[in-house]
């Protein structure tokens, strides 16, 4: 049996995987085995979150004991195949054949095509140097905003000052280090800038992957700029010019009904001199090549994000690629010394395009009494799991609580949960229910299986249900999960709603809308592809906040289980976490990385 036949006859790879051999073997009977396996993996691949697939790492991808081909024989008959192209790699491909062989990696064309143009437009953004005008200028509202930025430690005052000179900055930070404390005293700077030079404000978009995350988003620098008002030394004026609202990446870009483009593109670009885009690590290759095309020559990009978070669903590890490529060595200390003060820059030229356009924030600013998360989340970022052990069983840490070797929430905290949830379906105000109904969350590392998010909506739908007496199909109350974008609709993956009664008494869908327009009604006959939310994997929360969080991992190892899977569902929580688990089940989580294949790094260095 051939190693494509014996891929599909064991599960491993999907029906659209196998049908692109086929239809390649069908085309040409002669193409050997080899080529037909790689192009499966290729497809595959993507469908696991890579940009491409490595023949020479295929475990990579399976756990399974498979017999693979030795990598150098593999990439000859690739590269000798008719339905693979092999282009320089500072040259857009040029044939049309399906599959591209570059750098030892095998990618689906689109999505080298992706790659190539993701980090040909990056290296031209970072590469305009913006006029800074007169800094010594700004010099007393800098020093208003961050008293303490000539101490030298401050990464916040240091990041704004970058924006200054950058058109392209990269800030990553873990929960709670001031990632939209910076942006908006960032924003205030340039908006003073332009001021000064005598020019109008600039025109500012703030945007996110998803509904939820641009709304957290735009609340954050609402709450930020309130604080900004009572700053002495800082005009109230500058504080006007700064935006309240922030749309979704799709919404930004304008999508268009049935159709995968865009109203805006590399020939039609966004109408903003400045576009910050917050939780980066979410946004998948194809979207961020297009944003970025998207932004205007002259204007400034900004990308926020957490490295340690899960990267994006779709394929692509964007985040992580420009981190590596963006180092945050400090190369423009004399030319900042007005506002940071000191002399020469500390460390020696970088000669690669996005050197120096990263600032990483490093120190942590929020921190409740009532919830002590951040020692045991810097353990679990770290991989250090007998600290983390150590750290949940020790009960010291304020809101966090271990439910140790325990696998079924629902069964031993059954009536804390469900009181929750049956609330829901007593309040009336949409606004108010879907508020409501971000309080509390149950997240899984898995999608599947009794302890996945299908398995644990199933139970908690019918024992809602019945518990109202109610069919369980679109029950008062019900959370809402879409799981595919419809730009007729504007609603997109991972879109969260919930059913309340009509005036009629049918059921209505309502889901978040602007500030101007509140929720948004829609029939739930209507609706994209959608499922229950009252647990959801923690893919799917990404971007989303939670005052309370239960987290629950595997019984059994599985691939998804990652450090950055439990590090990412705990900074969910707000106010309280709880983690259900076992000792051996984090130490299988900790102990894998995600590791994406790609070669966008590459390219931007």
């Amino acid at each position: 049996m051939s190693l494509l036949d014996d891929l599909f006859r064991t599960g491993t790879l999907r029906v659209l995987d196998h049908a692109l051999a086929q239809s390649l073997r069908r085309l040409d009977p002669a193409t050997p085995e080899a080529v037909l396996a790689a192009a499966a993996l290729a497809s595959f691949a993507v469908g696991q979150g890579n940009a491409a697939f490595d023949p020479a790492r295929p475990q990579l991808l399976f756990d399974a004991d498979i017999d693979w081909p030795a990598p150098q024989a593999w990439l000859e008959a690739l590269s000798e195949s008719r339905w693979v192209d092999a282009p320089d790699a500072d040259s857009s491909a040029s044939s049309d054949t399906p599959l591209v062989l570059e750098n030892g990696l095998l990618y689906l064309r689109r999505y080298r095509q992706y790659e190539y143009r993701l980090a040909l437009r990056l290296r031209q953004i970072a590469a305009r140097v913006p006029d800074a005008g007169d800094l010594a200028a700004l010099a007393s509202l800098f020093a208003a905003l961050f008293p303490e930025a000539r101490n030298g430690d401050d990464c916040q005052a240091h990041a704004a000052a970058s924006a200054l000179l950058r058109s392209l900055l990269l800030v990553t930070g873990g929960p709670g280090t001031g990632k939209t404390t910076t942006i908006a005293r960032l924003l205030l700077l340039l908006v003073a800038q332009a001021q000064r030079e005598g020019g109008p404000p600039p025109r500012i978009a703030l945007a996110a992957p998803t509904g939820r995350a641009a709304e957290r988003m735009a609340e954050s620098l609402i709450a930020a700029v309130s604080v900004l008002r009572q700053t002495p030394g800082v005009e109230v004026a500058l504080c006007d010019a700064l935006p309240t609202r922030a749309s979704t990446l799709h919404r930004l870009l304008g999508t268009i009904p049935d159709s995968p483009r865009f109203r805006f593109d590399a020939g039609h670009p966004l109408p903003f001199d400045i576009v910050v885009v917050d939780e980066a690590s979410m946004v998948d290759l194809p979207l961020m090549c297009k944003l970025v095309e998207a932004v205007p020559d002259g204007a400034r990009l900004v990308l926020l994000g957490d490295p340690d978070q899960l990267p994006s669903v779709e394929a692509g590890d964007v985040l992580a690629a420009i981190m590596g490529a963006a180092s945050d060595d400090d190369i423009t200390g004399e030319a900042l010394a007005p506002l940071l003060g000191g002399g020469p820059a500390k460390s020696p030229i970088d000669a690669r395009p996005l050197a120096g356009h990263h600032v990483r924030l490093r120190r942590g600013y929020r921190q409740a009494e009532s919830f002590n998360l951040s020692p045991l989340a810097l353990a679990v970022r770290e991989g250090d799991t007998d600290t983390t052990l150590a750290l949940l069983r020790g009960g010291q840490l304020a809101g966090v609580h271990f439910h140790e070797n325990l696998f079924d929430p629902l069964q031993a905290h059954r009536e804390a949960l469900l009181t929750h949830w049956r609330a829901l379906a007593d309040i009336d105000d949409p606004a108010a229910a879907l508020a409501q109904a971000g309080r509390l969350r149950l997240l899984t590392a898995v999608r599947e299986g009794a302890q996945g998010a299908r398995g644990l909506n199933a139970r908690i739908e019918e024992a809602l249900a019945a518990h109202r007496g109610q069919a369980p199909a679109y029950f008062n109350g019900r959370l809402l999960l879409v799981t595919e974008n419809s730009y007729r609709q504007r609603l997109f993956n991972g879109d969260i709603g919930i059913c309340l009664r009509g005036d009629k008494g049918a059921p209505v869908a309502w889901f978040p809308g602007d500030a101007e327009t509140g929720p948004r009604p829609f029939h739930p006959g209507a609706l994209p592809a959608h499922e229950s939310a009252f647990a959801m994997t923690v893919h799917k929360a990404q971007g989303s906040e939670f005052d309370s969080v239960w987290l629950q991992l595997p019984r059994q190892p599985t691939r998804v289980l990652t450090r950055e899977l439990v590090y990412t569902a705990l900074t969910r929580a707000r106010r309280e976490v709880h983690v259900c688990a076992s000792a051996e089940s984090l130490r299988q989580a900790l102990a894998r990385r995600v590791e994406r294949i790609s070669g966008l790094a590459a390219r931007l260095r």
